[in-house]
């Protein structure tokens, strides 16, 4: 019986998603749907990224939490045009939620979206948001079975960032268990060790997405 209630569900979403998606493909632009589970550090990546990227990419940013907006306003203060979704309980952003912001962004002017989706590893990996890459991000302290437990958010990435590399001497993270499961799961996905902290990692992904946005 949930199978039967999900379905028009995920099927009104996604009626919407390619209406998103659409959109974006006129303007040219590039949408990355950035998930984790709470604490990952999506938005200090975010920090570290704006900085170093701003000037070669044209950047705009939709925050998803269930409550605040204390990430949108660390976002603005890197002086990016940032729009918060408060989701008031529900686990993950959904196309008709997108959709509604998109009038507050002149998507002329942007070379990329980032949507910071809810802080959750379950739900937003089945909601199309219109998006033209995925990302999960996996912090090195949340354990390397973590691909294992939650295979959907990691088998339909675009790309895979391993965070707060700064850690991996003090913390029982297995790389060799994180990338074997990754091969399997995912073979295609490029991933990328990150610490927003140092910089590490940051301008081979950059790299990445610009040869990603040139095709």
């Amino acid at each position: 019986m949930k199978v039967k209630l999900g379905y028009p569900v995920l099927q009104a979403n996604q009626a919407i998603a390619d209406r998103n998606r659409e959109a974006f493909q006129r303007h040219f632009l590039l949408v990355l749907n950035l998930m984790s589970s709470p604490g990952a550090g999506k938005t200090t990546f975010l920090e570290r990224w704006i900085r170093l990227a701003e000037d070669r990419l044209r950047l705009g940013v939709i925050e998803g939490d269930v409550a605040t907006t204390l990430d949108a306003e660390r976002i603005a203060a890197c002086g990016t045009e940032v729009v918060q979704i408060n989701t008031h309980g529900a686990c993950h952003l959904d196309a008709g939620m997108i959709a509604r912001t998109l009038g507050h962004f002149d998507l002329a002017r942007l070379d990329c979206l980032v949507i910071e989706n809810v802080g959750n590893l379950v739900c937003p990996a089945d909601f199309d948001l219109g998006e033209t890459l995925r990302v999960t991000l996996l912090s090195t302290t949340e354990g390397a079975d973590k691909p294992e437990k939650y295979p959907a958010a990691f088998r339909h990435a675009d790309a895979v960032l391993l965070t707060k590399t700064d850690l991996l001497p003090y913390v029982p993270f297995d790389l060799t268990r994180f990338h074997g499961t990754l091969s399997r799961l995912n073979p295609d996905a490029p991933v990328f060790q990150i610490c927003a902290l140092t910089g590490e990692g940051m301008e081979q992904w950059t790299q990445w997405l610009l040869s990603r946005r040139e095709r």
